[in-house]
């Protein structure tokens, strides 16, 4: 069941199915934003969905949730059932469903953004207004 989020955007939204079109389209989407395209390591994806207009994304996963430790920067980040953001060049905003693990504290990321000028960097802002700054390589596919 889809939370009313996705349900309000999901009208004029690019919409697939299945886990391998699904990580394909997430992928893309990622590239085409100048964001790294491991960025969102999620398994069992049921559905993806972009809504251009509004710049509305989310990933739907069968499973409740999935942990996923980037080893290069030695962070774990856990997504929940359903991942959504504002999608816009260079940054991923008002992220839901997206935690990491900060001295035995789950915090929610809620931005995600390349700083301008800076393309081999990503910065990940929590909801408590604490970010971290970390190489781009650490979120390439695989890691």
């Amino acid at each position: 069941m889809a939370s009313q989020a996705i349900e309000s955007h999901r009208a004029d939204a690019d919409i697939v199915t299945g886990d391998a079109v699904c990580r394909k389209r997430s992928m893309e989407l990622l590239e085409e934003l100048g964001l790294p395209k491991g960025l969102l390591p999620m398994e069992d994806i049921v559905e993806f969905g972009y809504n251009r207009a509004t710049g509305f994304m989310w990933l739907v996963q069968g499973k409740k949730k999935v942990e996923h430790t980037f080893k290069k920067i030695k962070q774990t980040v856990s997504y929940a059932t359903e991942v959504t953001a504002y999608a816009e060049k260079g940054k991923l905003k008002k992220i839901t469903g997206v935690k990491t693990k900060e001295l035995m504290l789950w915090l929610s990321v809620v931005e995600v953004y390349v700083p301008e000028g800076s393309p081999e960097k990503v910065t990940f802002k929590t909801g408590t207004g604490l970010f971290d700054t970390f190489d781009a390589t650490a979120f390439a596919l695989g890691e």
